[in-house]
């Protein structure tokens, strides 16, 4: 089977991450409680930064936010590297900015993710995922995002929304924990 997968907040807890850091760079202590409560992807309100001044935080703090210590969902390399010894192919495809693509590709490796030569697809825009996802005909792709999986509901692709307290409206298939997502992919 051909399996597809988004990165952040997806694979690893890259908001959460963040947040964290943005307590560390402003020296306060907001609490996890406000980040788990955010309705939306953008980490920023809980700060008591407008929209702007979070987008500046987001866009300024990219290298630490991608390349430092950020945590991967508990099973989630596991799951990956159990569907590869499994024969399975396995894609990423993720909306991270083009200049940390081949940064991005090679975080992932180091980490023990299994990374096949042309299956790592980076730097796009969500219609350009979309397109991404048609084109490799994927079995089952998984992401957090509504917005690219709500568009893929014309496709035979199985779509799984990784779970976040910003996507809850979304009636989709939804993976809580990677420890789940085979037998999930299996009934």
């Amino acid at each position: 089977m051909k399996f597809g997968f988004d990165i952040d907040d997806t694979l690893i807890d890259l908001r959460a991450h963040a947040f964290d850091l943005y307590n560390k760079k402003l020296g306060k202590n907001v609490g996890i409680e406000a980040f788990h409560a955010l309705q939306r992807v953008e980490i920023h309100e809980p700060f008591g930064l407008s929209d702007a001044e979070g987008s500046v935080m987001w866009n300024s703090s990219l290298e630490d936010i991608y390349f430092t210590d950020c945590p991967i969902f508990e099973g989630a390399l596991e799951t990956l590297q159990a569907l590869q010894q499994e024969g399975h192919d396995i894609y990423y495809i993720t909306s991270r900015p083009k200049q940390y693509c081949e940064k991005t590709r090679e975080w992932m490796i180091a980490q023990g993710f299994p990374v096949t030569e042309g299956h790592f697809f980076c730097g796009m825009q969500d219609h350009e995922k979309v397109a991404t996802i048609k084109s490799l005909a994927l079995d089952v792709y998984v992401d957090d995002k509504p917005a690219v999986l709500e568009t893929l509901q014309d496709v035979e692709t199985e779509v799984i929304l990784k779970n976040q307290s910003y996507n809850q409206h979304v009636p989709l298939a939804r993976l809580y924990h990677w420890h789940g997502f085979l037998d999930m992919i299996n009934e």
